[in-house]
């Protein structure tokens, strides 16, 4: 049983990360009531764990292959904990913001470096059987999130939902110091600190300004000010990676139309799935009457039914391309998303469920086959890189998304207004939802080809020799066996 802590300890670093994405949205009102939070701030707490995630990824796996995965791992294990405490401490809303960012942090540096651990500890058949586990805790932690926070949040109260963080890191980091080795320092690239910068700035610019469009209109220089800033940080980030010899996301990726359509797709699955969460829970509680457990119970089907699917599809499967899988993913939930937007302002928390189910059938259909599909799509040296790209591209569409749609269900004064008005802005939420996963599905069928590697001449660097990239950001369980097969 030994040889099977290095999973633990890194299964439980996983789970708690990716439980902190969604498990604060049901805990959203108490946190309200608490701290006399307004609307924008909580979708500041929701958003800037994820863009701070999003931001970052990249960066970290650099940062990790030059100082060592184990090392970085554990000392994003140490930051999440602090933060954690401090965000269970936090007496007032900008505190519980700036917590959830250094919480983003410490989780780049454990996303970066799970898969990279477990590569480098297991070999052959212990490895796949490892990946395999590593997937379905992504899968039990998104199933988890909704009921594990209700429960704490009406039981003990929504400080608790970070507090329980503190121990399981602590164990996490005591079982990698004790099981797992240090590795080696794989990496020669150097960082790209403007690219890190310029893409922060982008990305923060733009969901700041989307967020205080909603409280304070665009006629607010804060609402329209912001956006010009992220675009110029963004044309800054194109400059930059163009220019730099070893660039955090090598621009070339995006020739391979493959790459665009994957990448595309999964930043606006994220929106299309997941962004409504926040309010979803906020009309639940404040306008129903629902507790934090009720709340969580209601979206529990999609939860499960997104988990359950990715095995159902890994075990019979297999022979569906990419291409259809992923855009008819899309379109599901582009559907479920329309039929959640049937609101009335006398309707019970049960209008959802069946949107919710075809949520999370979608989900379960286009995320599996994602990552492998990319990472057959572009030149090996570029594996980590693309692979890191869909992961900031997913957490940026979710804080994006977050910031979007609740400037839409703000234009009906939010949940401070009549119980109609705040059925209207969740319909025209969830119709533009749902609009957006119907062009996602669209886009993925239209630009995704599945079978043969890119061209072997066609090098992802421009200007400078291109080098092996370690396996510093997540990838499937599929992929990882096609490549102990050539290795082992």
């Amino acid at each position: 049983m030994r040889k099977w802590c290095p999973l633990v300890a890194v299964g439980l670093g996983a789970f708690m990360l990716l439980v902190d994405v969604t498990i604060v949205n049901v805990a959203l009102p108490a946190m309200s009531a608490d701290l006399g939070t307004s609307f924008g701030g909580l979708q500041w707490v929701v958003d800037m764990y994820a863009l701070t995630l999003a931001a970052l990824l990249l960066g970290a796996g650099t940062v990790a292959d030059r100082l060592g995965h184990r090392r970085v791992y554990v000392g994003g294990l140490g930051l999440f904990a602090l933060a954690s405490l401090g965000c269970a401490l936090a007496p007032s809303t900008g505190l519980l913001i700036t917590g959830r960012a250094v919480q983003g942090i410490g989780a780049a540096a454990m996303f970066a470096t799970t898969l990279a651990l477990l590569g480098t500890t297991y070999r052959g058949r212990d490895r796949a059987l490892a990946f395999g586990v590593w997937g379905a805790v992504n899968g039990a932690a998104a199933a988890a999130g909704p009921i594990l926070g209700g429960l704490l949040t009406e039981h003990l109260g929504w400080p608790w939902i970070f507090a329980v963080n503190v121990p399981v890191a602590v164990a996490a980091i005591l079982l990698t110091l004790l099981t797992v080795g240090p590795g080696d320092r794989t990496g020669r690239r150097r960082l790209d600190p403007f690219g890190i910068l310029t893409f922060t700035v982008a990305a923060g610019a733009a969901t700041y300004g989307l967020i205080h469009s909603g409280e304070a209109g665009w006629a607010e220089p804060g609402s329209w000010l912001p956006l010009l800033v992220a675009a110029l940080a963004l044309a800054a980030f194109v400059v930059v990676e163009r220019r730099t010899a070893e660039p955090m996301l090598d621009l070339a990726l995006f020739r391979h139309r493959t790459f665009v359509g994957l990448v595309g797709a999964g930043a606006v699955l994220s929106l299309s799935a997941w962004a409504m969460f926040p309010y979803a829970s906020i009309w639940m509680q404040d306008r129903l009457g629902l507790g934090p457990v009720a709340t969580g119970l209601v979206l529990m089907p999609m939860s499960v039914v997104s988990f359950v699917v990715p095995l159902l599809m890994g075990r019979f499967g297999h022979a569906v391309p990419a291409r259809w899988s992923v855009s008819v993913g899309l379109l599901l939930i582009g559907i479920g998303d329309l039929l959640q937007a049937r609101v009335h302002a006398d309707s019970g928390a049960g209008v959802l469920v069946p949107g919710l189910v075809c949520v999370g059938l979608g989900a379960g259909l286009a995320l599996p086959p994602m990552s492998s599909a990319l990472l057959g799509a572009v030149p090996r040296e570029r594996a980590g890189m693309a692979g890191g790209a869909l992961n900031s591209a997913r957490q940026l569409g979710l804080a994006l998304g977050v910031a979007v749609l609740g400037s839409v269900f703000a234009a009906a004064d939010g949940p401070a207004g009549p119980a109609a008005d705040v059925a209207t802005a969740l319909n025209t939420s969830y119709l533009l939802a749902g609009g957006l996963g119907l062009a996602g599905a669209v886009l993925a069928f239209g630009l995704v080809r599945t079978g043969g590697r890119p061209d072997p001449g066609d090098r992802a660097g421009a200007g400078h020799r291109p080098e092996p990239e370690p396996a510093a950001t997540p990838v499937p369980a599929r992929a990882a066996r096609r490549s102990e097969k050539g290795s082992d």
